[in-house]
């Protein structure tokens, strides 16, 4: 075990942790921040996307030990009101089914809208293709994604 040091949603965190345990792991099991969810374990389906300086990773594959100084964003620190222009958008269009994957494709929303305030449907679709959602609301996460765009001009 080491200590590592981390900035999850502004806050500084020290966690005794081996520096290869996935971030994911850090985040559920030792910070209680279940809302960024384990999906494949394998980065292909994105439901354990937060955000390393902005910019979307999984987690399940970053090991907390490469993180370093780099701010950690779960959806918990997204907004802690739901007025992240993606949250609000993701309510207006009613885009969760079951939910599993909502984290997940918000977070890798709000990091396109980031860096490009207005993706056209093509670019939004490249840029969501990584993050799955079983129950197919494609259509409604792609709506929501330009409603956001909209909204954050």
């Amino acid at each position: 075990m080491a200590q590592t040091r981390l900035v999850v949603n502004g806050k500084p965190h020290e966690v005794d942790v081996a520096p290869e345990v996935p971030l994911l792991w850090v985040l559920r099991d030792t910070l209680g921040l279940t809302g960024t969810k384990y999906g494949c374990g394998m980065g292909l389906c994105g439901a354990c996307t937060v955000h390393l300086d902005g910019e979307a990773v999984r987690s399940c594959q970053t090991p907390a030990g490469s993180v370093g100084a780099k701010r950690i964003t779960t959806i918990e620190g997204l907004s802690a009101d739901l007025s992240h222009p993606v949250q609000k958008a993701w309510i207006a269009e009613q885009v969760p089914q079951c939910g599993y994957c909502q984290s997940g494709q918000i977070m890798q929303a709000a990091s396109l809208l980031a860096k490009n305030p207005h993706p056209s449907r093509e670019e939004i679709d490249r840029e969501m293709t990584g993050n799955i959602c079983r129950c197919a609301t494609y259509n409604r996460i792609r709506r929501a994604i330009l409603r956001a765009a909209q909204e954050s001009v």
